[in-house]
């Protein structure tokens, strides 16, 4: 593939940014988008010079000039979205959360398989070049054996029941929303599959989690203490402690800044700023594997995208958390 042709199913604000993001991408190309409302999708393409306008998403999904669909539509629509594309073939990257829950996660990994056909969550955070030098870090044992990771991402959202993230027919609540980031930076400095999950929320008026504190042990005694929320502001901070050092990661969810800071070393700071906009990198990553013939990503492999859902689900069946038209996780 010389270039990448690119599709966004859905086009909200996620959208935009991707859009954005994937104008840095130089063997990359946006060539068609497709919304439910016609007008909308025309905006879309004429903002973005997208040359195929869709007004539906059976009609985008069989566009056969698109390579690649980026599905950003709203969570309990994120399994449709994805299981009409790879139905039709395609090469699929699912915003964040991949689904609702764990059953829709692994349906969509089973039918990728049954069609040979790409499949990887959007989180971007993973592909910042902050976080690649992270892992590089973690995986020269710079700081030794990762014993704990600490971080929050808490926001206030104003009061508006209809919001996306208090609205429960939205999947609204703060764990689908931005407690993903911490699990899934635990989960890649720990793993993806506690032995134990156990967390605390606050369900406010509209029946979502507004915010929680969440625990995970796994097999070592590792410990992960994660908090999340949407009517709460926090530090956005990460930390990452192991048995010769710790790094500490400000804004770790979008970033360009860490420091390492080993036993008897003078602390060392790193700057690496991203370019664009910085959702450009995982596309850059679904073109890679794309080249490759990979049918997902190893920086994050689909057993641990339904690891992670599965956490959620355990965190939610404690809190009594279930949103309208699913059975109970």
């Amino acid at each position: 593939m010389e270039t990448i042709r690119w599709g966004i199913l859905g086009l909200g604000k996620i959208a935009r940014k991707f859009a954005v993001g994937l104008q840095s991408v130089p063997d990359a190309a946006l060539v068609a988008v497709g919304s439910r409302t016609k007008d909308k999708a025309m905006a879309f393409a004429a903002e973005f010079n997208v040359p195929h306008v869709h007004g539906d998403y059976e009609s985008l999904a069989a566009d056969t000039e698109v390579d690649v669909m980026y599905v950003a539509t709203p969570h309990p629509l994120h399994h449709e979205g994805a299981r009409l594309c790879i139905k039709a073939g395609k090469a699929v990257l699912l915003e964040k959360p991949f689904t609702l829950n764990a059953r829709e996660a692994q349906d969509l990994v089973e039918r990728a398989r049954q069609r040979n056909v790409f499949l990887m969550e959007a989180m971007w955070m993973r592909f910042l070049p902050i976080v690649v030098q992270i892992r590089e870090w973690l995986a020269r044992k710079a700081v030794g054996e990762p014993r704990m990771v600490m971080a929050d991402f808490g926001f206030r959202a104003e009061w508006d029941p209809e919001n996306r993230v208090l609205n429960p027919n939205l999947g609204g609540g703060a764990l689908l929303d931005v407690g993903i980031y911490p699990l899934s930076l635990a989960a890649m400095v720990l793993g993806a599959a506690p032995s134990k999950v156990t967390g605390l929320c606050h369900l406010g008026e509209t029946g979502v989690d507004e915010q929680s504190a969440v625990v995970l042990s796994y097999g070592g005694g590792e410990l992960a203490v994660l908090t999340c929320a949407v009517r709460t502001r926090t530090a956005h901070e990460a930390r990452i402690l192991g048995t010769t050092g710790s790094i500490l990661m400000p804004e770790f969810w979008h970033g360009s800044q860490a420091t390492l800071m080993r036993d008897g070393k003078n602390p060392e700071t790193v700057m690496i700023p991203k370019v664009g906009n910085g959702y450009q990198y995982e596309a850059i990553e679904v073109g890679r594997c794309l080249r490759a013939g990979l049918l997902e990503s190893p920086v994050i492999p689909l057993s641990e995208t339904v690891s992670m859902m599965r956490t959620m689900d355990e965190l939610r069946r404690q809190w009594g958390l279930v949103y309208p038209g699913e059975a109970a996780p």
